[in-house]
């Protein structure tokens, strides 16, 4: 769209020191050393747009994408997010001057000039939207930020913010497990050119397979480390339908995190795919699924498999990586 270029699959960063924008787990999740390795990885599999938050560890995610950048010598698109809906206390929100405040922090640990595409992390009820959002068309127009828009926001409140100030992006939860936004966001999106990009992709891990009716989470899983999202996955009829998925990838010969993505990538209305690999080798999927694109009847077909799974609002608010 004009003005706004995301690559079609992100990298997501939020467990670079942390899982999420979680207080209680900053400090954990990828090690530094571990976060330079994935992003190696990621970049020579041809991923190049990095997606971050100022709340992400604490900050340590921006810090280690820019220690990245410094020592490879490279730039990615960057996409980080401000608002902190997990930080009690003073010091949140989408205020003008705390998203200015925000804004030059995230650049200084970034150690760039101006960052790509730049989200209100959350809706904020404590201040119009006229004001935040116009705080972030003001950064555009300083040249501190490519394009902007917002994350975690229902039809309604996306609605109220094209009135306010046309945000270009929303980035929401959207999976084979988390269709909320079928009804009314994603036409709402299709009819004012409003990008779409999808964070959870995965479904904290569900739509790898690796989680079994009546077996152990694996240690180190999202359901072990923060499952609360994803409680409402653990029913009888989810892990029917992930069996019959797991069946239709099996006859695709490939993984069921690769059907998926492709899945998704199958939808034009969705511009892009956050992900969230926690090593190396789970980028493995998206190659699957950029090399094996779904044809129109086999999207039919893994549609028809998890038909009537969830209800509409069953996704799950900041689950992203």
């Amino acid at each position: 769209m004009p003005g706004l270029t995301v690559g079609r699959i992100g990298l997501g960063c939020g467990n670079f020191g942390g899982i999420g924008s979680a207080p209680e787990f900053f400090g954990q999740g990828l090690t530094e050393d571990q976060a330079l390795e994935l992003m190696d990885a990621a970049w020579a599999s041809g991923i190049t747009h990095f997606d971050t938050a100022d709340a992400y560890g604490g900050g340590r995610s921006e810090r280690v994408i820019g220690r990245w950048i410094r020592s490879r010598g490279v730039r990615p698109r960057l996409t980080t997010k401000t608002f902190n809906p997990m930080e009690a206390g003073a010091d949140h929100g989408l205020t003008p001057d705390r998203i200015a405040r925000q804004l030059h922090s995230s650049l200084g640990r970034l150690g760039v000039d101006h960052v790509d595409l730049y989200l209100a992390h959350d809706y904020d009820d404590a201040v119009p939207l006229a004001e935040s959002l116009g705080a972030f068309r003001e950064a555009q127009a300083d040249g501190l930020v490519g394009g902007y828009g917002v994350s975690n926001f229902d039809a309604p409140q996306l609605a109220a913010a094209l009135e306010a100030a046309a945000p270009q992006a929303i980035q929401n939860s959207y999976s084979l497990l988390a269709r909320q936004d079928e009804p009314e966001l994603l036409p709402l999106c299709a009819r004012r050119g409003v990008a779409y990009l999808a964070f959870s992709p995965l479904a904290g891990g569900w739509l790898t397979g690796k989680y079994r009716r009546g077996a152990p989470y694996p240690a180190g899983s999202r359901m072990t480390q923060r499952p609360e999202p994803y409680t409402g996955f653990v029913t009888d009829r989810t892990f029917e339908a992930l069996a019959r998925l797991r069946a239709i990838a099996s006859g695709r010969g490939t993984s069921m995190a690769g059907l998926a993505l492709a899945w998704l990538l199958a939808d034009d209305r969705v511009a892009q795919i956050v992900i969230g690999p926690g090593r190396p080798e789970h980028l493995a999927p998206v190659a699957e699924a950029l090399e094996r694109p779904l044809t129109g009847q086999e999207r039919a077909t893994i549609d028809e498999a998890v038909a009537g799974l969830l209800p509409k609002e069953a996704a799950p608010k900041e689950a992203q990586p």
